[in-house]
C-alpha cells in the first residue's frame, strides 16, 4: 500500500485536534490577560499590550492551522509514546515545588536535576542527585551572594553562609 493511500485512510487527526483546541485556550487566555492592561502606547502605539496580543493572535492562527491540517490528516504517523521519561519529570517538579520552602534551593532543585536525568536515562540516581545538589548550591551561591536576590535557603546554604 502507498504511503498517499494510507494518508488518505487515516482521516482526521484527533490528537491535533486536542492540539488545536489546547492552543485556542491559550491564544484566547492570552489576548484576555492583554485586554486588562492598560495600552499605553504612547506616540509609538506600542504599549504593555502589544506584544501579548500579537502572541494570542499567532497563538489562535497556529490553532486555526492545525485544525485545517487535522482535518485534512496531513500530519505525519506518530510512533508510539513512552509516558515515562516524561512522568519523571513531571514528578521532579512536582517534588520541587513541594521541597523548595522546607528543604531550601539546592536540595529541591538538586531533586529535580536527579528525576529529570532519570526521564532522559541516566539510572544512578546518586550520582545524578549529588551532581545535581552540587551545580544547584552553585547557583544559589550566584544569585543569593553576588547578586543579592533571594532564593530560599535550606540547609546546606545555612551551614555554610551563616547568618549572624
Amino acid at each position: 500500500m502507498s504511503r498517499e493511500l494510507q494518508d488518505m485512510k487515516r482521516g482526521r487527526d484527533t490528537a491535533a485536534l486536542f492540539i488545536a483546541a489546547g492552543l485556542a485556550v491559550v491564544g484566547a487566555v492570552v489576548l484576555w490577560d492583554s485586554a486588562r492592561l492598560a495600552d499605553l502606547g504612547g506616540y509609538s502605539g506600542l504599549g504593555p499590550a502589544s506584544v501579548p496580543r500579537v502572541v494570542g493572535f499567532g497563538l489562535l492562527g497556529l490553532a486555526l492551522w492545525t485544525v485545517i491540517a487535522a482535518l485534512r490528516g496531513e500530519f505525519p504517523e506518530r510512533p508510539a509514546q513512552n509516558p515515562a521519561p516524561v512522568l519523571w519529570i513531571v514528578a521532579g517538579l512536582a517534588a520541587q515545588l513541594m521541597l523548595l520552602h522546607a528543604a531550601g534551593f539546592s536540595i529541591a532543585t538538586g531533586i529535580l536535576f536527579a528525576f529529570t536525568a532519570r526521564g532522559f536515562g541516566k539510572r544512578n540516581m546518586a550520582l545524578s542527585l549529588s551532581v545535581g545538589i552540587a551545580l544547584s548550591f552553585a547557583v544559589w551561591c550566584v544569585f543569593s551572594q553576588l547578586l543579592m536576590l533571594h532564593l530560599p535557603a535550606g540547609p546546606i546554604e545555612q551551614l555554610i553562609f551563616r547568618r549572624g
